[in-house]
């Protein structure tokens, strides 16, 4: 891999705000999932994802959402409770117009139901929405 090659990679990543040592969970992985992305989380971090199985305090979950994947909120409730105070969720769901996309007002009520308050959106992969999700600094 070229160093131009090699940096586009982790600056996938560094989008996210994956920093090294972290510890990030991946929950929703399937055939359409981002390689790149993965891949890029994984050189940043040092570490290989983890699954759902994992039963330790993650720093980041990333969580692979489709419209057709459940109930979201069920999903943002499960991803709370491996994550370590001040970590965050990234809920990735596909773009407008692609097939499994999930609307915003959608996203905004689960997290707000779910406890959670949105930071910001970002475009995290070609094909993948990224929406970061925290719990409020009260609830800290």
């Amino acid at each position: 891999m070229s160093a131009t090659a090699g940096q586009a990679q982790s600056s996938l990543a560094e989008r996210l705000g994956i920093k090294p040592n972290q510890v990030v969970q991946e929950i929703g992985y399937d055939a359409d999932t981002d390689e790149e992305l993965r891949s890029s989380i994984e050189s940043v971090s040092g570490n290989e994802l983890v699954d759902e199985e994992y039963d330790e305090v993650v720093d980041v979950v990333l969580l692979w959402w489709r419209e057709d994947d459940g109930d979201l909120f069920d999903a943002l409730s499960d991803a709370l409770t491996a994550l370590a105070d001040g970590g965050h969720i990234w809920l990735l769901t596909p773009k407008a117009g692609r097939e499994g996309h999930v609307e915003p007002s959608d996203i905004l009520e689960a997290a707000q139901t779910a406890g959670l308050s949105q930071t910001s959106s970002i475009s995290a992969a070609r094909e993948w929405s990224g929406t970061r999700l925290v719990t409020p600094k009260a609830r800290r």
